[in-house]
């Protein structure tokens, strides 16, 4: 079987192709990074044009390289939420005219579920039931994989997510978007720990609160200079922190549901600070997953993935022509 996958969820226009026998073919991404950099932020309207002007240069690369033709797709896999409304729709209504031209079943794909299921491409992956904790955009949620489409939510950001918070702090310290990369490498440069808030880091519970910690660092760098001294200590400090919290949550869950598969998707995963701190856990009986860091990212390998798994589940889906979107799509929604 051969899988489309087509992802547009924020501003990464990815396509691929995966082979269920073979695994992925192609994995092509155009990224809207230095675009967005200068505004400070994602521009929604400035993301869901730019998908339009390159999505389908994309898709003739991934076709391209993986030596395929629409004809040769037997499944088109989409990103159908949570997103941007703007950005969904139009890889939405990409993989729903290639549907009805070449009729090709087309499969909506949770994008936070497909986070998840990336960690499950690769040849080392966890046993199910896993924990999965997904750092994804305005995303930082703590859940058990009991198995394929089967996820229940155990903690959650309160507030900002973790890869928010790198991203903004990462305009402030006038770096590049992602935010969580820049930031990572300033910190090499650092050689003071300022000893930033690390909240709800003591308190019994799996959710996760980062504004306080904004807050703070706000309120730091409006009162100190910014010379690259500081800065690079101010990138330490703000990792250190937000890499403390994410492990001792997910190693009081581990503890609480008495489960030692432990996976780490999403962006802020490529971080090898946090890597190596996750790692560190190996020692107390712990397994930990890591995805290959170009499935870290938002990308359209893991959108083929999870479609293949989703249609291999239920065989009778069948082309549903409506131009469907779900901008807030909780994981463990229905669609």
């Amino acid at each position: 079987m051969i899988i489309l996958g087509i992802e547009t969820s924020c501003d990464e226009t990815g396509i691929s192709i995966y082979d269920n026998k073979l695994g992925i073919l192609t994995n092509k991404l155009f990224s809207q990074n230095i675009i967005h950099t200068k505004y400070g932020g994602i521009m929604p309207e400035i993301a869901s044009k730019n998908h339009y002007k390159k999505i389908f240069t994309v898709l003739n690369q991934a076709l391209n390289k993986s030596k395929k033709k629409i004809q040769d797709i037997n499944i088109i896999a989409y990103s159908a939420g949570p997103g941007l409304p703007n950005s969904l729709l139009i890889g939405t209504t990409l993989a729903k005219s290639i549907s009805l031209i070449y009729k090709i079943p087309s499969v909506p794909i949770n994008h936070l579920e497909a986070h998840i299921m990336s960690i499950m491409i690769n040849k080392d992956k966890p046993n199910f039931p896993f924990i999965s904790l997904i750092t994804s955009g305005a995303h930082t949620i703590l859940c058990i994989v009991k198995g394929y489409g089967k996820y229940k939510i155990i903690g959650q950001s309160l507030d900002d997510s973790a890869g928010e918070l790198f991203d903004k702090i990462s305009i402030l310290l006038k770096l590049k978007l992602p935010g969580g990369k820049y930031i990572s490498k300033l910190s090499k440069y650092s050689n003071k720990n300022l000893n930033f808030p690390k909240p709800l880091i003591n308190k019994n519970t799996l959710n996760f609160s980062f504004s306080g910690l904004k807050t703070h660092i706000f309120n730091y760098i409006k009162n100190n200079k910014l010379n690259f001294n500081n800065k690079a200590n101010i990138a330490f400090s703000l990792q250190e922190s937000i890499t403390t919290i994410l492990v001792e949550k997910i190693k009081l869950a581990s503890k609480k549901y008495k489960i030692n598969n432990l996976s780490i998707v999403g962006g802020v995963s490529s971080n090898n600070y946090l890597r190596k701190k996750m790692y560190n856990l190996i020692k107390f009986n712990k397994n930990v997953f890591f995805n290959p860091k170009k499935l870290c990212t938002d990308n359209a390998a893991m959108i083929a993935y999870t479609g293949w798994i989703k249609y291999s589940l239920d065989k009778k889906i069948r082309n549903n022509l409506k131009i469907d979107i779900k901008s807030k799509w909780k994981i463990n929604e229905k669609f």
